[in-house]
């Protein structure tokens, strides 16, 4: 599987920080379906926006097996410049802080 890595990585996460971002994620809704264009330069230009506005959002993709999901959301998060904090089952759940941050994670 080919990886692209950007020079400025984001910040990664420890286990408290992915804990405390899983409970904050559990009653949120899907903010972004991947429809049936498949992954393109406009829903990856929706979870960007998603990101920039709430920081935290779930979003859903619909793929035939387990290696196109984890393709997906592994190109989708180096696009995004964002976290995958967690992957359960078409849903995964991304992390972007903003420059003026809502969420304040727990330190190390």
């Amino acid at each position: 599987m080919l990886r692209i890595y950007y020079l400025c990585r984001p910040m990664e996460l420890n286990s408290k920080q992915v804990k405390y971002l899983k409970g904050l994620a559990h009653p949120l809704n899907p903010l972004v379906q991947m429809g049936k264009n498949g992954f393109c330069e406009s829903f990856v230009a929706e979870v960007k926006r998603g990101l920039k506005d709430h920081e935290l959002i779930k979003v859903r993709m619909s793929c035939e097996d387990r290696a196109e999901l984890e393709k997906f959301t592994d190109q989708l998060h180096t696009e995004t410049g964002s976290q995958l904090v967690q992957v359960i089952g078409h849903i995964a759940i991304l992390y972007k802080a903003a420059d003026k941050p809502k969420i304040v994670l727990p330190k190390k």
